[in-house]
């Protein structure tokens, strides 16, 4: 079960049953693991990646980083990992999917959430091939910060 035991009382006190909170429970952890191979995805391709990010003694709000990868894992709805950033790096405590080639917003609030409907349509992958991603970075960072490998997507 992923989710803590509040919630799990407020689903129950909603009118699900213990069946279908464990089906939603399943349901976060797929979610979760679909944004991680279409993060995983986002920074396959050689750089060049822009961000957000804020960086000590930078004189623009866009940065741009020649090589990026991440090596995320997930387990139950917490995604995490390593993002390597132009030969330094830090830790990833979250990410999700913004905005796909096809213009559609990816996610709506959750750190872990995606727009990812569960289909294998080999068809659908320009439309789900994300362009612009957030993670929420760890140590030495403390921040969300929003990931395109287009400046304008920013």
């Amino acid at each position: 079960m992923h989710f803590d035991s509040r919630t799990q009382q407020a689903l129950r006190e909603a009118g699900l049953d213990a069946d279908a909170v464990a089906a939603a429970s399943d349901r976060v952890a797929e979610l979760v693991d679909a944004d991680a191979d279409r993060l995983r995805a986002f920074f396959e391709p050689a750089g060049p990646y822009y961000s957000d990010m804020e960086m000590a003694h930078s004189a623009t709000d866009r940065q741009e980083h020649a090589t990026a990868g991440v090596e995320v894992f997930t387990h139950g709805s917490d995604l995490r990992g390593y993002l390597s950033l132009d030969g330094w790096g830090v830790p990833v405590e979250g990410g999700r999917v913004l905005r796909t080639a096809d213009g559609s917003d990816a996610g709506s609030g959750s750190d872990a959430e995606s727009g990812a409907d569960g289909s294998d349509d080999e068809g659908d992958d320009a439309e789900e091939t994300p362009v612009l991603v957030e993670l929420s970075l760890g140590p030495t960072v403390h921040d969300r910060v929003r990931f395109a490998r287009d400046p304008g997507e920013l």
